[in-house]
């Protein structure tokens, strides 16, 4: 990306229970992703709700439970999916979580631990589209690492796609846009 701003490029802070994230998201590559995300950044939505899903050697998970691990309900409906948009799950890069319906993304994201090609669109199938990739991280890759590396309990009480709930609960105090002035060189 270049350096001159653009509409299409917009930055997001993440200020969490371990420290802040700065995310980049790309409108020009996602825009119903990003405007759906920026939906629940500007009303407040993912103040209070947590990280419940913390795989280490995978994915992050965030943005639509609280610290009870009750579900917080999605405000906006869910969005058509854009996996097709050339961007790829990489490591440090940031996609919407879903059902198996591959339009039913709402408000949960998640972070990408590692590369998961897998992950990524092959065909406009049940099985092949993928999950939609609409930014990465840009700022506070401390705190990413403290994340990452969060103790995490493996419930077999636990419904099966959240197996990995951080030990100490790790909240997303506040989400809020900020410019890229703003996000510091990590």
């Amino acid at each position: 990306m270049s350096d001159a701003p653009s509409p299409d490029v917009q930055h997001v802070k993440l200020t969490t229970s371990l420290g802040d994230l700065f995310f980049e998201l790309d409108g020009a590559k996602a825009p119903k992703t990003v405007s759906n995300f920026l939906h629940y950044v500007d009303t407040d939505y993912y103040n209070g709700t947590i990280f419940h899903r913390v795989i280490s050697t995978f994915m992050l998970q965030g943005g639509g439970l609280n610290e009870n691990y009750d579900r917080v309900p999605p405000t906006a409906k869910p969005i058509k999916n854009e996996a097709d948009n050339g961007l790829s799950n990489a490591a440090g890069t940031i996609a919407m979580a879903r059902t198996g319906d591959p339009d039913s993304a709402t408000s949960q994201f998640f972070i990408n631990a590692v590369n998961n090609r897998s992950l990524d669109h092959e065909s406009k199938s049940a099985d092949g589209w993928g999950y939609c990739v609409f930014g990465r991280v840009v700022g506070g890759q401390e705190t990413l690492d403290k994340i990452r590396n969060a103790k995490v309990k493996l419930d077999p009480r636990a419904d099966r796609r959240m197996p990995a709930r951080p030990l100490e609960a790790i909240v997303i105090q506040k989400a809020e846009r900020v410019e890229a002035a703003e996000v510091p060189a990590d």
